[in-house]
């Protein structure tokens, strides 16, 4: 009897041994805080992997940029290097390592995100995805975002005229700088962890992100105009290290592959529903909302439709904005 309950210990022991060697954990950087859309997402995916993989493999959620010093273009270096496991950042800011991306930002192009999520699913999505490579990144996923917003201390938003001087950050990327020039807007390209400060010292009059950004970075503290002007898509790349996901086994990889595209859906669920309730809260911390008619959002679309050589030639690649052109004409 001793004996068999010493070997059944041994073969416990050993099984155990061998479930721990199979476990994984993984780290998720994202740039926003915890209450924000992306990072909730972030979440969600840690979540469903769990369940997935029977608690195998484990992602661990880190927000506001903290694992690569709150430097976005450093995260992507470091996340291609092998210092970070996995990352969300923005396609706005992948198109600093590939221009393409920039295809996705054309003003005014999407109808809704319906549409958009169409687009990240499609051949054009699945390039976009695969070009990640190129940078030596994996790509997992393509998650949509919501429609960008305008905020700003000095006015409401009506016509592009009354953008003329208004110091209005935006991302490191060219086309918002064309397109907010257009309209006589100071642009001011800004990595988002200065955001805050920048407008509450008055350095910036206002900034455009979805409008769950104002809400999760408390910016209603330091804005007090909101226009709902749609004016902008972008999207979420989830990226691994190619080496950390080659080390991964098959189950693992399936896990991963599977959890991003629920998570996906997820998301854009959790987002539209979010939308109606993050505008009651930036009223009620003080903040007027306006939401553009139809003859208002006209004159900004004139805008974007006047800069379409430019914006064909920021992408760098005729061909792909010419498809991308064409999929929101035909779906």
């Amino acid at each position: 009897m001793r004996h068999f309950t010493l070997r059944s210990l041994m073969a416990a022991a050993t099984l155990l041994t061998a479930t721990l060697a199979q476990a994984e954990t993984l780290t998720l950087s994202t740039p926003d805080p915890d209450t924000s859309e992306i990072t909730l997402a972030a979440k969600k995916f840690a979540e469903i992997v769990s369940a997935k993989s029977n608690g195998e493999l484990t992602i661990k959620v880190f927000p506001n940029g903290t694992l690569y010093g709150g430097d976005p273009a450093a995260g992507v270096k470091q996340l291609a290097g092998g210092s970070l496991d996995m990352l969300l950042n923005s396609t706005s800011l992948y198109a600093t390592f590939n221009p393409k991306f920039t295809a996705i930002a054309i003003p005014y192009q999407f109808r809704d995100i319906d549409q958009l999520r169409a687009y990240l699913d499609s051949e054009n999505g699945q390039e976009l995805e695969a070009d990640l490579g190129k940078i030596g990144i994996k790509g997992v996923d393509l998650w949509s975002r919501p429609l960008r917003q305008i905020t700003n201390s000095k006015l409401p938003i009506t016509t592009p005229a009354d953008l003329k001087g208004l110091k209005l950050r935006v991302p490191n990327n060219p086309l918002w700088v064309e397109f907010f020039g257009a309209m006589g807007a100071a642009p001011t390209p800004m990595a988002f962890a200065e955001v805050y400060n920048a407008l509450q010292l008055k350095v910036v009059d206002g900034q455009e992100n979805p409008i769950n950004v104002p809400v999760s970075a408390k910016l209603y503290e330091v804005q007090t105009y909101a226009t709902i002007s749609n004016h902008i898509a972008d999207a979420w790349v989830l990226g691994m290290n190619p080496a950390r996901y080659e080390g991964l086994s098959d189950a693992f990889k399936t896990a991963l592959t599977d959890a991003a595209r629920e998570t996906e859906a997820w998301k854009a669920s959790n987002d539209a529903s979010d939308i109606e309730k993050s505008i009651a809260t930036l009223k009620a911390n003080g903040m007027q909302v306006n939401e553009l008619t139809e003859a208002q959002r006209k004159a900004f679309v004139d805008v974007a439709a006047g800069l379409e050589d430019k914006f064909a030639a920021l992408v760098k690649d005729k061909a792909f904005f010419d498809r991308t052109r064409a999929f929101v004409t035909t779906n």
